[in-house]
């Protein structure tokens, strides 16, 4: 077979292959960007609504969700190839070029390693811890500069523990997060993980799991090792019951790729928004950090009706969610770090 039939035999593959591909990636990667809700994660308002349909061109944006698709096309192809043309390459002595190489297995296609935040803002966010930068510490507030860097460094770890820390994202896990807190908060936080335990009265309920990111038992696994993480700090000088002190603000948005646990084909991604404010100053010799607000900003991408503090994806296989039906209003972008705090079920424009 000569190199001309082999380009045109490659040539017919490859339109075959995109021909089927295309059309079953198309249709799942509709099935995947769209529908997804949002949930609120403050006191016992929850936004979470179906999320405007987002039209994805073309096959790209799908295999960014299914990289296997490119290992087969890889190995379909290298094989066909093979397959046509078993003695391109003849063995053995030839009179007037000399020997001829044997023949040699051909090598399969790796598959291409895609990345599931491809396609999303998200891309270009940092990895991991990388993305909480602090501001640089300066002496205000009746602080000292490395009495506020101490503060800063408190918050960070805070982040850290409510969204990233593997024992509280997909363990049930608060210990991390508690042990950072001042005695009366931990007491509080404590006190309020399970209310139902404590109070009668639901309107009364406010499970203190809200103030963390945590995926409700055996539902999730990280697609990935990597959350990506966008966002700031900032802090300035305050009052507050005659004490002057430090305000710090924190606004971040934290991106995981999610899927049911064993099951590839339903990865999806999730958007918690982390908005929250604290008070720090000098407290018996040494300074002192209070939440005031912590984790108002919502989660994209998971279900509402549930009111326990959990995060629970809303799968593409998930049952019905009533307060999604409920949703009214212009969709908001969920990669919006400005974007305002509102109650009850919100459209998103995707995650």
């Amino acid at each position: 077979m000569s190199d001309n039939d082999l380009d045109e035999r490659f040539k017919a593959l490859v339109e075959q292959i995109d021909r089927q591909e295309r059309r079953k990636m198309k249709k799942a990667a509709q099935r995947e960007w769209a529908h997804l809700p949002r949930y609120r994660r403050r006191r016992r308002w929850r936004i979470t609504a179906a999320v405007a349909a987002v039209a994805v061109a073309g096959a790209g944006a799908f295999v960014a969700w299914r990289p296997e698709i490119l290992g087969q096309a890889g190995t379909a192809l290298t094989s066909a190839l093979a397959d046509a043309a078993p003695d391109a390459r003849p063995t053995g002595v030839d009179r007037a070029s000399g020997p001829v190489p044997e023949e040699t297995t051909p090598v399969e296609t790796e598959p291409v390693a895609v990345s599931p935040f491809e396609g999303s803002p998200a891309m270009e966010y940092a990895d991991g811890e990388k993305g909480l930068t602090m501001p640089r510490p300066k002496a205000t507030g009746g602080l000292s500069e490395k009495e506020v860097a101490t503060v800063l460094g408190r918050t960070k770890a805070l982040l850290k523990a409510t969204h990233l820390d593997r024992r509280v994202l997909l363990k049930s896990g608060f210990k991390p997060f508690a042990r950072l807190l001042e005695p009366s908060d931990r007491v509080w936080f404590l006190k309020n993980l399970d209310p139902k335990k404590t109070k009668k009265n639901k309107k009364d309920y406010y499970s203190s799991r809200y103030m963390l990111t945590s995926f409700a038992p055996k539902t999730t696994e990280l697609v990935t090792d990597v959350i990506k993480v966008h966002g700031k700090t900032a802090f300035s000088p305050s009052r507050e019951n005659g004490r002057s002190g430090v305000r710090i603000k924190v606004n971040y948005l934290f991106v995981y790729a999610v899927r049911r646990p064993g099951q590839p084909e339903t990865a999806m991604r999730v958007v918690a928004h982390s908005k929250g404010e604290l008070f720090a100053y000098r407290e018996n010799g040494r300074p002192a950090i209070r939440l005031r607000q912590w984790n108002n900003g919502g989660v994209s991408g998971v279900r509402c009706d549930i009111d326990d503090g959990f995060v629970r994806p809303f799968y593409d296989d998930s049952p019905p969610d009533e307060e999604v039906v409920k949703a009214t209003g212009a969709p908001v972008d969920p990669y919006d770090l400005e974007k305002k705090e509102t109650e009850g079920c919100q459209l998103t424009t995707g995650t």
